[in-house]
């Protein structure tokens, strides 16, 4: 892989943890993404969205981790509309073993690293 890909993630804030290990793949030296972290420990600001959208416009690719958490997550929500939006192409991963949930119009599948690797290539 010559080039890295810049990807957002957008994730559930209750998913942190799920964020991270994410996270640290992408720090693996031969990691073939580079990772935008626009988690919010703060109450939303009127800037969030310009912020996000900037991100999401600048990333090749959006990941989504997806959990029953996601279904209540308006944070999480938004950025998959603006990743709609910027005509960004999104992957879905189900970020626990044990939960299935289906966000309606992501295609969500098994988090393993050969999936997210051949979505990068893909971008």
């Amino acid at each position: 892989m010559a080039n890295k890909k810049v990807v957002f993630v957008a994730f559930a804030i209750e998913d942190e943890r799920q964020r991270d290990f994410l996270k640290g793949q992408s720090l693996n030296i031969s990691s073939p993404f580079e990772y935008i972290d626009m988690s919010v420990k703060e109450a939303y600001d009127s800037n969030w969205k310009d912020r996000v959208r900037t991100r999401i416009r600048r990333s090749d690719g959006v990941i989504v981790l997806v959990s029953k958490n996601s279904l209540t997550s308006s944070g999480q929500t938004w950025e998959i509309a603006c990743a709609r939006e910027e005509k960004k192409k999104i992957l879905g991963i189900w970020a626990y073993k044990d939960d299935r949930t289906n966000l309606v119009g992501v295609n969500t599948v098994v988090w393993t690293w050969s999936t997210i690797e051949k979505f990068i290539d893909s971008l």
